[in-house]
């Protein structure tokens, strides 16, 4: 089957994955390689700008490559690698940061977010954060990035660098990318109202086992106007209807639709499907993901490989990014 084009996109490893970062990223990583050839980086480097220590780097790579895998990535046709593997990425980004403004960088949503989160730690990597991002984008000659609408500020600062190298140097050497817009849900944690993150320990991990899903589950925040069992609930608050509508079959959504708002079912049998459910669905994953992590070296064989694969495009886009410089 022809493709219809580069996928280029990459994530902060940071370990064992969650509900929220399936239903976010991973579900489309998978779908997008029927039709696109594929590109996924677990960006190490970008993790530097925000860390206190690298102790567990390696174990979260790793275990971010095993859930990749294990629900569906398939390294025999996409290329999954490791960042700093491929060092062609920080020779771009110096290029690159040759024709960015210092303004446009402190502008960036990203960066002000960042400085709220680590206002003690607002170093120059963290700076230059969104050109480490461009080269990781521009170095494999992408030619869309899934990203959500409240993303696409980041991806036009993409372009617009790729219009600044090209004009500054009279080639069109870099592509700029278009934006594959996607439909990210935004998935609360078990308390109901935080995003779910593994810092705020109100997810639920992809590779927990059914036991410790059904124990999550139970622990989720319901309709918070709903006290007893006997009071009517409003399932269109309801975090865990919500994730009912991803998991149940029709005939159940529509049950507990009806019957939570007229106290037909309570919240304890609501959460008790989902969880029945929710570990219907993941039990391949779980079973896949035991399977490869019986053979650790494959995983590390297939970065490795992954790296190979990405060095070789890397290299072309670099040869013409050099030659287009003037580099001696």
């Amino acid at each position: 089957m022809t493709k219809q084009g580069r996928v280029f996109s990459g994530a902060r490893p940071t370990g064992r994955q969650h509900l929220g970062n399936y239903l976010g990223a991973i579900k489309n990583y998978v779908a997008l390689q029927d039709n696109y050839e594929c590109v996924y980086c677990i960006v190490d480097v970008h993790a530097l700008t925000t860390m206190d220590t690298t102790l567990e780097l390696k174990q979260n790579t790793y275990d971010m490559a095993l859930d990749w895998l294990a629900a569906g990535i398939r390294p025999e046709e996409s290329i999954v690698f490791i960042q700093s593997h491929v060092p062609q990425v920080m020779e771009l980004h110096t290029y690159l940061s040759m024709v960015t403004p210092i303004g446009k960088l402190t502008d960036l949503p990203t960066f002000k977010d960042k400085v709220r989160e680590n206002p003690n730690n607002v170093n120059y990597g963290l700076v230059g954060y969104p050109v480490l991002m461009a080269a990781d984008i521009l170095l494999y000659a992408t030619d869309f990035v899934p990203v959500g609408v409240d993303q696409a500020p980041h991806l036009e600062f993409t372009r617009e660098v790729v219009r600044s190298f090209n004009y500054r140097y009279g080639a069109p050497v870099l592509k700029e990318p278009q934006m594959k817009t996607t439909s990210i849900p935004k998935v609360l944690g078990i308390d109901g109202v935080q995003k779910m993150s593994k810092s705020l320990n109100n997810h639920i991990e992809l590779a927990s086992t059914a036991e410790e899903t059904t124990q999550r589950v139970m622990q989720m925040v319901t309709d918070t106007a709903r006290i007893r069992r006997s009071d009517p609930g409003n399932p269109d608050v309801c975090n865990v209807f919500s994730l009912h509508k991803i998991f149940s079959s029709q005939d159940e959504i529509d049950m507990i639709n009806v019957e939570c708002r007229r106290a037909g079912i309570g919240c304890v049998d609501c959460k008790k499907i989902l969880a029945k459910n929710l570990n219907a669905h993941l039990e391949p994953f779980r079973s896949r993901r035991n399977e490869l992590d019986q053979n650790p070296a494959y995983i590390w064989d297939t970065l490795a490989d992954g790296a190979k694969r990405a060095t070789v495009l890397a290299e072309e886009t670099m040869t013409a990014v050099r030659d287009a410089i003037g580099l001696p």
